[in-house]
């Protein structure tokens, strides 16, 4: 009874591990060759290292597996299952990367943009292939073939011993030249240390031309690179050998040189010569120094001066003419700047002629007085220096070819200004008072409107203009000039 109970337990054992194989085959079943998802397909050129069932993935992560590969119209058919929470849009793409040296390879795919996506059987277009095992190791062989060549031909440049005896010389030379250069750093460490100080300083102000130094090193470099490249009749270095003995007589030339500069040296740590007295002098470099000092004053300040240019033109309604401006600002600093105009007036300069007559004509009155008024159509021109303080500025100076003095209000961040100006005092009975406000409206645009001749009700007129400014950095833009600009902050 005992034996069949045993029997009976390991019979129930058998059983419930079958079943329980099976629910596994049948899970596993379901999970790889399983329905769930959807199927899309490409064409690819090179179907090595794939099988049923390899893994498909997107930047990295799995996402379905290899449904089938086949033969089709000379080209390998790739039919891959994507999981069904993820989406293929219309520029997703399948490709091919290796997951190994061993030579195994793995479908991945790119998401892609736009609508609409991707849906059961619609085929997705192949990425740029990636560099298989095979290309590394062809490429790998290339350059082991190059490296033979290059040790052959050093072998046969610096393998005999003349190569030898150079090479020992070269590296004599490098020694000697090395000893020296070390100790005429040591016997001027302080001058040097004060040279590479205005070094310093000179390369931090000159930052765009030291840019245009490296390329033009990166050039130099790249010739002496192809040099260095170049072959000569059958297959001989003879660029690699010329080059190694100019080497050797510029080592040599070196060697001279440095001597000379050590004796120069020693001169200058005697305070022999000009730069020796440089050093030693404490007066002269005071001098120097304060030269130096004032050329960098005058120096920063032409880099700091702004130019502001303006074109204008107002119509005066009355007298139904158009005046136009040309006007340059000199602006060295924020509060201060020098303004020249020329200015095109139709109206032109007004004189006037005073005439008194005596007469005898019994018509006329015995004694009486004329006034004549000359207008001349003229070019008229302004000079003047004007100084800001907070929201005004102060003009004086010439103004339209007679002495004036002008005030100008700065409002909303110097958007919106009230011009005023006063001039013309031997023109007029009375000086001509000219009131105008402008507002930036666009950036650069100015629209101007104003009255003038306030003073004088048969000459006073009303216009509207139109106002351009604009900046020596926006002529960099615009001018093939423009680095004859200084460009600075306003």
């Amino acid at each position: 009874m005992a034996k069949v109970s045993q029997a009976a337990k390991l019979g129930l054992f058998v059983v419930a591990s079958a079943g329980a194989a099976f629910l596994v085959y049948r899970t596993v079943d379901k999970s790889v060759g399983g329905g769930g998802g959807y199927v899309v397909h490409a064409y690819i050129d090179d179907a090595t290292g794939l099988a049923n069932h390899s893994r498909v993935t997107i930047a990295g992560i799995p996402v379905g597996q290899i449904e089938k590969v086949g033969l089709e119209k000379g080209r390998a058919r790739i039919d891959v299952r994507v999981n069904r929470d993820v989406k293929l849009y219309q520029s997703a793409t399948l490709g091919v990367k290796s997951a190994s040296l061993l030579g195994e390879n793995v479908i991945v795919l790119t998401q892609g943009t736009g609508e609409p996506l991707k849906k059961d059987g619609d085929e997705i277009e192949t990425m740029k292939g990636a560099r298989s095992v095979d290309d590394l190791k062809e490429e790998i062989g290339r350059i082991a073939d190059l490296v033979e060549k290059v040790a052959q031909q050093l072998a046969r440049s610096i393998g005999s011993d003349k190569g030898g005896k150079n090479i020992e010389a070269i590296l004599q030379n490098l020694a000697d030249a090395t000893e020296a250069i070390n100790e005429t750093v040591r016997e001027n460490r302080v001058f040097i240390n004060e040279t590479l100080k205005n070094v310093d300083r000179i390369t931090a102000r000159s930052g765009p031309e030291l840019e245009k130094i490296l390329v033009n090193v990166r050039v130099i470099t790249e010739d002496v690179r192809a040099m260095m490249a170049a072959q000569g009749k059958d297959g001989q270095s003879g660029e690699l050998r010329s080059t190694i003995e100019r080497v050797n007589r510029a080592s040599k030339s070196l060697e001279s040189a440095l001597g000379h500069i050590d004796s120069v040296a020693g001169r200058i740590d005697r305070g022999e010569g000009t730069i020796g007295r440089l050093s030693k002098d404490e007066a002269l470099i005071n001098e120097v120094q304060g030269v130096a000092e004032g050329v960098n004053d005058y120096v920063d300040s032409l880099r700091r001066l702004q130019t502001v240019v303006g074109l204008r033109s107002d119509y005066n309604f009355l007298a139904n003419t158009i005046k136009s401006y040309v006007e340059l600002r000199l602006q060295p600093r924020e509060d201060k700047y020098y303004l020249i105009e020329l200015i095109n007036d139709p109206r032109g300069k007004t004189s006037f002629t005073q005439t008194d007559v005596d007469t005898t004509n019994p018509n006329d009155p015995a004694h009486y007085r004329t006034v004549t008024t000359t207008t001349t159509d003229a070019f008229r021109f302004t000079i003047q220096f004007a100084r800001r303080l907070g929201p005004f500025t102060g003009r004086f100076g010439i103004k339209e070819s007679t002495g004036g003095v002008g005030l100008d209000t700065h409002l909303l961040s110097n958007r919106f200004e009230i011009v005023q100006d006063l001039f013309g005092f031997g023109e007029e009975i009375r000086p001509r008072y000219r009131l105008w406000v402008g507002y930036e409206f666009i950036h650069r645009l100015w629209l101007i409107g104003g009255v003038d001749h306030v003073f004088l009700p048969n000459r006073r007129d009303y216009f509207l203009g139109l106002q351009l400014r604009f900046t020596d950095d926006d002529l960099k833009t615009i001018l093939p000039f423009s680095s004859g600009f200084t460009s600075g902050g306003r």
